[in-house]
């Protein structure tokens, strides 16, 4: 038997994994690059806001710090290698009077974000908040705790339920965790709270909404790098925590630094009505597929009269579309899930959500959701109006009507989303990208469009006299649009990164909402000193083993260079003995088909092998021959045809450039 000469491990495992190591571009040279004060035309726009802010709900700041009963003690919480994880003090800037270079509006809503503990939301319900992304509910049951949500890391996850426990004198096991939807800051912590071994005996359940797997898998794989990059943009990563810098998300603080993890749950919930017990504590559900996330729910304690509504209604308008990149979602059907929320449970007496401080009291609680729910659905139902009577998506961008009472509530603006990118959204979802006007059915690629609006502007040094002169008007969107054409016909220009950063600082100034705040200053960051190596992935090893044989498949395949694997052909059989599945994988006209079931004729090679051999070879590195040798894999045929394929796949960049080409 021929075993391949490659190293399969290095060649697919390293293809898999989202890592490696970008080098940055040459750091460009002008006279100033460091960040800038705000500007006369930034200040007075957010001194502007600040009647705005001051007619904002006071009891926002009670409702943030009510029934807080500890902190953490140690500021640093690290890993076990000792690196930091999360460090309780990088937001104590938050204080006081928005200075000139933060919206006050953003500011306040950070320092709501900045309230950091443990928090008794109801009797046997308590919070742990300000850590990290999201919040982790506990909720008592009779022999231990069910643990909502787990935040982004096991570091912070583990940190957290200590200092619950320490703090209530409790020594109750954790029993059960909900992953409310399925995103990764819900889940990422969960092996900081339980052992999969305990969750696979059932001694410990882990419940989650139908189909949670697929999504939590497929959203961080397929598209992965690309929204791994762009979230270095929403979320500021690389940016300082200071007033020039970043204020946080708007959806809480920042993310923990360390690996999220995943285990599967062992019960899904499939639709509205189900109800269980854990622990001796009831609870309904009511299914919220594809609102805030694919695969989401919300639920109800009946006997607690507490209501958990998930990501579905919180204190900010939330995106339609996210500017990391996601699936485009469904803004009327969130308004009529928070609608259905209003029916099904009217006599919740506190609501908490997985971000964000809890809402008491009956009627407030219905406002509140009341509110949300015109939301999203005047986000849609504006959208659509405009749309019908002819503007487009970039028009879309501009509008500014608000109705008056969603524009004075606090939960109702763009902190996290905003109005310009969720009208836009809800036009990409009924109508996509394209806004019918011939001309822009197949427009130029951006660098070439630059090189020659340049040219027709008169050349670099007039485009830049112009942004000059733009720029000491305060029109900054038109510096950033104008300049812009510059630093990509000639990113080696070094007055253009410059004014194109000071545009970009100016607009992150007055931005109210978190993510265009960060998105702009990390711009104006990477203008100035090029991109620093990504510390985002999209994926770890619990992604990968969570991964069905079809979607590994699908990623190495779209990894593939296409344009070497043409007129390339090969048939290759894979026998996984312990799952009891063959796939056959045929690689032709440059990409490489997955067929579960298919026997080949005249496969090119056999490979037969278990799962865990499989992931030996993706996850730790496993080279083939070694594991023939070892008797866990079994080649037969000419390996060279499945060399030939996996010697093609790219290892994406994950620092890849974004403000320039």
């Amino acid at each position: 038997m021929k075993t391949p000469p490659y190293p399969l491990a290095a060649l697919i495992g390293a293809a898999l994994l989202l890592g490696g190591c970008a080098s940055a571009p040459t750091a460009p040279t002008a006279s100033n690059m460091t960040a800038k004060p705000a500007t006369s035309t930034t200040e007075r726009a957010n001194a502007s806001v600040r009647q705005a802010v001051a007619a904002f709900d006071k009891r926002d700041f009670d409702d943030a710090t009510r029934g807080k009963l500890a902190a953490l003690n140690d500021p640093l919480v690290k890993a076990a290698d000792g690196r930091t994880v999360w460090d309780t003090r990088s937001f104590d800037f938050l204080k006081g009077d928005a200075p000139a270079s933060a919206n006050p509006s953003l500011w306040r809503m950070q320092q709501l974000n900045h309230a950091q503990g443990l928090f008794k939301v109801a009797d046997g319900i308590y919070q742990i908040r300000g850590y990290d992304l999201a919040n982790m509910t506990l909720v008592e049951g009779n022999t231990g705790w069910i643990v909502i949500d787990t935040l982004l890391t096991p570091e912070m996850a583990r940190v957290g339920l200590k200092l619950a426990m320490d703090t209530l004198k409790s020594s109750k096991p954790v029993v059960a965790v909900i992953y409310t939807h399925s995103h990764v800051d819900h889940f990422g912590g969960v092996r900081g709270v339980v052992d999969e071994a305990d969750v696979r005996s059932g001694k410990v359940k882990l419940i989650a909404p139908d189909a949670f797997m697929e999504y939590a898998i497929a959203e961080n794989v397929l598209a992965g790098n690309a929204m791994s990059r762009r979230a270095q943009f929403m979320y500021g990563v690389g940016l300082p925590a200071s007033d020039k810098g970043t204020l946080g998300t708007g959806l809480g603080l920042g993310l923990s630094s360390s690996v999220p993890g995943l285990i599967p749950p062992s019960q899904y919930i499939k639709k509205t009505g189900e109800e269980m017990t854990i622990d001796g504590v009831r609870i309904q559900f009511q299914m919220a597929k594809g609102s805030e996330a694919p695969s989401e729910f919300m639920f109800y304690f009946p006997d607690k009269k507490a209501l958990c509504l998930s990501e579905v209604a919180t204190k900010l308008m939330h995106n339609i579309y996210t500017i990391r990149g996601a699936q485009v979602r469904d803004a009327l059907g969130w308004s009529k899930y928070i609608n259905e929320t209003m029916d099904l449970f009217p006599d919740a007496e506190v609501a908490f959500a997985s971000h964000h401080w809890p809402t008491w009291g009956k009627d407030n609680i219905r406002g509140f959701l009341a509110n949300q729910r015109d939301t999203y659905r005047f986000l849609h139902d504006r959208a659509l109006h405009l749309a019908n009577q002819g503007l487009v998506m970039d028009e879309l961008g501009s509008d500014t009507f608000v109705p008056k009472a969603l524009a004075t509530d606090a939960a109702s603006r763009g902190y996290y989303g905003t109005l310009s990118h969720n009208l836009r959204a809800v036009y990409n979802f009924y109508l996509g990208y394209y806004d019918g006007n011939p001309a822009t059915l197949h427009r130029l690629p951006p660098a070439d469009a630059a090189r020659r609006y340049v040219a027709a502007m008169g050349g670099e040094a007039a485009v830049l006299a112009t942004g000059r002169k733009a720029f000491a008007d305060g029109d900054y969107r038109w510096v950033a649009e104008m300049v812009n054409h510059v630093v990509f016909a000639n990113p080696a220009n070094a007055e253009a990164r410059a004014l194109q950063a000071d545009a970009l600082e100016q607009l992150g100034y007055q931005a109210e909402s978190a993510p265009w705040r960060n998105a702009y200053l990390l711009g104006a960051q990477e203008l100035r000193v090029g991109p620093k190596p990504s510390v985002l992935s999209s994926s770890g090893p619990d992604t990968v083993r969570g991964m069905t044989n079809e979607l590994l498949f699908d990623f190495i395949a779209l990894r593939l260079d296409h344009t070497k694997t043409d007129g390339l052909k090969a048939a290759v059989q894979m026998r996984f003995t312990d799952v009891n599945e063959t796939w056959a994988l045929e690689l032709s006209n440059s990409v490489l088909n997955n067929t579960k079931g298919r026997m080949l004729k005249n496969p090119d090679v056999t490979i037969t092998l278990t799962r865990p051999a499989f992931l030996a070879m993706l996850l730790q590195g496993k080279k083939l021959p070694e594991l023939v040798q070892a008797g866990m894999v079994k080649v037969e045929g000419n390996p060279q045809a499945f060399g030939a394929l996996v010697a093609n796949i790219v290892v994406f960049d994950p620092s890849f450039n974004i403000v320039t080409p």
